[in-house]
This record gives structure tokens, sequence and C-alpha cells, in this order.
């Protein structure tokens, strides 16, 4: 496993949405969700949030690594709404990410129980016997020629039916193309073809806590 060392992004968070009930950023990559056990781990999005508005909880999570749309609750009912939504899968959420290689084809299903590696905890991976269902749609965008010592690049459409911890990652991975800047899962050349990991969270879409109007928000792609 790469070594790692926590250095959280100074800049703002982007505030894409906000009323009386929840909020909507753009988390950048490199910043822990919610905070970590050790003190040096406790620099993330929910208290950096929480010096501007308090009361604002995590209905969701995205890894460390992972930028893009994040959802926070601002009342107990609105949590309790949205974290329904999420967990009866009523949540639509759309990835953009950058893959090693060319799958040799356009879209597909990947439909591969995983359950955490426990002896190399955090890593995740396939399990027939005990692991947990999960599923992901995915969509060539666009492909890219050689660049340096790069053959051929990726960019996919991703959207998890299923919510398990690191399921793109571990999804792309034995599709055979692993995301660049992967410092979990990819091979050396993948790895170090991009700077950050190339997995952004672009959109969210689920239903207002207050009326039930659905809602959708975007965050761009930074890379």
């Amino acid at each position: 496993m790469r070594p790692f060392t926590y250095t959280p992004p100074q800049d703002d968070v982007k505030l894409i949405h906000l009323d009386a009930h929840f909020l909507v950023v753009d988390k950048p990559a490199g910043l822990l969700s919610v905070p970590g056990k050790h003190v040096h781990l406790q620099d993330c999005l929910e208290t950096r949030i929480q010096t501007s508005y308090p009361k604002a909880r995590i209905i969701h999570r995205l890894d460390t690594a992972t930028s893009g749309v994040m959802v926070l609750a601002r009342t107990p009912h609105a949590h309790r709404h949205i974290g329904l939504q999420f967990e009866n899968r009523q949540v639509s959420k759309t990835y953009i990410a950058d893959i090693w290689g060319c799958p040799n084809k356009k879209s597909g299903i990947i439909n591969l129980p995983l359950i955490c590696d426990w002896p190399n905890r955090p890593l995740q991976k396939v399990d027939f016997d005990v692991g947990k269902p999960a599923k992901t749609e995915w969509q060539t965008l666009e492909r890219t020629e050689t660049l340096e010592h790069i053959e051929h690049t990726t960019r996919v459409r991703l959207k998890p039916k299923t919510g398990r911890s690191h399921q793109l990652r571990v999804h792309m991975l034995e599709l055979g193309h692993p995301i660049l800047g992967d410092n979990l899962y990819a091979h050396d050349d993948a790895f170090n073809a991009a700077t950050r990991m190339h997995l952004h969270a672009n959109k969210i879409n689920f239903r207002h806590p207050d009326g039930g109007a659905q809602l959708e928000f975007v965050a761009d792609c930074p890379f």
C-alpha cells in the first residue's frame, strides 16, 4: 500500500446551494468528509462548514481523494428525510472518471459484490460468498490518445446504483481499467498518470425535504 500523508487543501469550500433545510457544496479532493480519529485528521468538510453553519450535518460521504457535490442537512428533519432517500436508493448520483486504457465496449453494467479486505483495510474486494451487492452503470464519454508515456485513457460517466465503500474504484479495477491517480487500487503507470485521483461527483438528484420537489445539483469537473 502506498504511503499517505494528510495535507488537506486550504481553499474555501464552494457553496452550490443554501436554504433553511440543507446546503450543497463542492468538496475539494484531498479533504476528509468527516473527522478522523487522530488530532491531525480533525480538519474536514463537516467541521469547515460548521464554522458558518453550526447545525450542519453530513448525510453521505465521499472518499478523501474524491471531489464533488455533497449534501449537508441543516435540520433533523432534512437529515432524516434525505438520509432515507439515500438508504432507499432514491438518490441518483453521477460521477466523472478518467480510467487507464480503453474498454472494448462503450457502456455496461458491473454487478460485483464487495466487502472489506479486512487484513488490508481500508481496501475493499470482490467476494461472491459474503460480499454485499454492488452495482455500477458506466458509459464512455471520450478517449484520449497517447500523452507522453500514457498509451490511452478514457473518460467515463459512472452511475452507482448502490453505495458501497470504494465501489467505483474497485469496479473500475475489476473492469481492467483503474482510475488514474488512485493511490489504493491503480497500478504504477495509472497512479503516476495524474497528480490526484480522477474521480469527481458531478451531479446529484434527490427530493426536497420540504414539499418533495425533485432537485438536481451539479459540480463542474475540475480535471
